[in-house]
Formats: C-alpha cells, sequence, structure tokens
C-alpha cells in the first residue's frame, strides 16, 4: 500500500503523530511518501525521513497511491483537498485538532484504522464538492477554484452591509442585504452554515444551500436547492472589494465581478471505517438528540 502524507506542520504535537504514523505503517510494510513541507519539517525535527520521497502538488498523485493521510484537524482534511482533486485517491484524516468532524480517527487508534484499511472493513463516502469561476482574473487564484465545505462571501474593511445579488440557473432569485452569503455543500452543512441558521444536510443528499450571513431581512432564510443548479453572483457595497473564503482559502474580488458557483464533476472519496458513520459522528462530536431522556437508565 502506498501512502501519501499531509500534515499541519505548525501543529506542536506534529512530529510526535507522524513518528507515530510512520512506526505503524513500517510495522506493516507499508511505503509512506510525504509532502515536500512535512518531509522538510521532519528532517530539520531528526525524524530518520531522509530516505523517503516526497510530493508537492496534485500533479505528482497518481493511481499508483492507495491512500492520501491528512494529519491534523478539519482545516488540514479540508486542505487536503487539493492535492487529492479529481484523483479518486481515498482520504482518511487523523484527528490532532480538536473537534475532529472531518478527521474523525484518534491519533492513538491510527494503528487499528490501518487493519481495517488493509482487511477492507470500510466504506467509501463520496462528498460532492463546488467550483467557483469568475469572469475577471484575480491576482491571488486562477478562474477556477474548488471547495469541499462551503464558498461564503462576505464583507471587507467596513461594518456595512453588502448586497448580494442571485441567481439559480439564470433566474433572479434575490438580492441579499446581509455581512455575507454561504453556498455549502452537505459535507460543508454541519460548519460555517450551520453556524449562520443553516440545516444539517446528510452527505449523500444532492444538494446545496444558500445561507445568509446576518442578514437585515426577516424574509431572508436558507434555501435549499438541487445540486446541478448553477448560482449567479454580484456583490456591491461600500467598499471596493469584498472576501471570498473557499474552505480554509481567502481571496479578495472587486465589486461586480460576476461569480458562477456550481458542483464539481468530481468527489472525494472519504473514508469511513468500519463501525463509524455522519450520523454517528453528529452524536458524538457534534450533541446530536443530546438529551437526559435518552441516557440509559
Amino acid at each position: 500500500m502506498k501512502i501519501a502524507i499531509f500534515g499541519y506542520v505548525k501543529h506542536p504535537e506534529m512530529m510526535t503523530s507522524l513518528t507515530s504514523v510512520l512506526g505503524s505503517i513500517y510495522a506493516r510494510q507499508l511505503k509512506p511518501i510525504l509532502e515536500k513541507e512535512l518531509y522538510a519539517e521532519a528532517l530539520s525535527s531528526g525524524l530518520d525521513v531522509a530516505n523517503l520521497q516526497t510530493f508537492s502538488s496534485a500533479e505528482d498523485l497518481d493511481d499508483s497511491f492507495d491512500l492520501f493521510l491528512s494529519i491534523g484537524g478539519d482545516g488540514t482534511f479540508l486542505r487536503s483537498v487539493n492535492f487529492v482533486r479529481d484523483s479518486g485517491i481515498p482520504v482518511l484524516g487523523l484527528n490532532i485538532g480538536r473537534l475532529g468532524f472531518l478527521a474523525n480517527v484518534q491519533k492513538e487508534n491510527f494503528g487499528q484504522a490501518l487493519e481495517c484499511l488493509l482487511n477492507s472493513r470500510y466504506a467509501i463516502s463520496k462528498r460532492s464538492l463546488i467550483l467557483l469561476e469568475s469572469d475577471l482574473p484575480c491576482e491571488e487564484a486562477p478562474r477556477q477554484q474548488i471547495a469541499l465545505n462551503e464558498i461564503a462571501l462576505s464583507r471587507r474593511k467596513t461594518t456595512s452591509m453588502i448586497t448580494v445579488e442571485t441567481w439559480l440557473n439564470d433566474e433572479y432569485l434575490n438580492a441579499y442585504w446581509a455581512d455575507g452569503l454561504i453556498i455549502s455543500t452537505p459535507t460543508g452543512s454541519t460548519g460555517y452554515s450551520l453556524s449562520c441558521g443553516g440545516p444539517v444536510i446528510s452527505p449523500e443528499t444532492r444538494a446545496l444551500v444558500l445561507t445568509p450571513i446576518a442578514p437585515h431581512n426577516l424574509n431572508a432564510r436558507p434555501l435549499i436547492i438541487p445540486d446541478n443548479m448553477t448560482v449567479k453572483l454580484k456583490v456591491s457595497g461600500r467598499e471596493p472589494s469584498y472576501l471570498v473564503s473557499l474552505d480554509a482559502k481567502m481571496i479578495t474580488f472587486a465589486n461586480e465581478t460576476s461569480l458562477t458557483i456550481k458542483k464539481a464533476p468530481f468527489y472525494i472519496n472519504m473514508i469511513e471505517l468500519q463501525g463509524e458513520s455522519f450520523y454517528k459522528t453528529l452524536r458524538k462530536k457534534l450533541l446530536w438528540g443530546e438529551d437526559k431522556r435518552n441516557l440509559k437508565q
């Protein structure tokens, strides 16, 4: 088994966790390949990795890889998407962060997780992504960007609202007067969108949700749409520009830039180990249905 490993190098437990991970991999005679920045940090920290191969971009990952391992938290998992992209390589998140909703394997259980993988005791959860396109070039990003959780538009350098004009399949929907607007996938429905009053959507649901951020209108509520719809947006406001976040990445766009958001033509293959599921994670991590009446006597 060939395993690509990516991690959040600034985490204080990163090198300790990587040492443990590599030990489990070597014990099973598997082949680790480290992301270039992680490799450099491991080498400078005195880890015995000098003979390991590295990768630095999505172009370095081909179909010879069996697994992409993300070590960190949910933010690290989201950054992994830009390496995996449309390769189809299954992704497993090892949590050394806080919540660990996407990165839901605890570091002390990594050995067990490997055994599950080697013995095919897992399922693949196909997670949809969304694609952002703009009609004007941007110095900070190419014309196309992807996100697994959400794309969020928000005000920049001002306390004033922005206006987000919205079209669905070229039909005018609304102008949101708000601090911003979130376009979320089912995977992202438990993140920023949820914090702004959006619904939780099961990952297999073929839908997107539009969730306004602090709208100045009692009638502006989250809207669920089919994921085959194309969303077009245009922002205006008192400042000449606004922010767009794609998961963990921030981009600045000039007002009146036309943005198009649609479902990406590929999925991320997220590994669910035997005994784990989206609904179990809801109960365990977000305390879904927590009620003292549900406790067993």
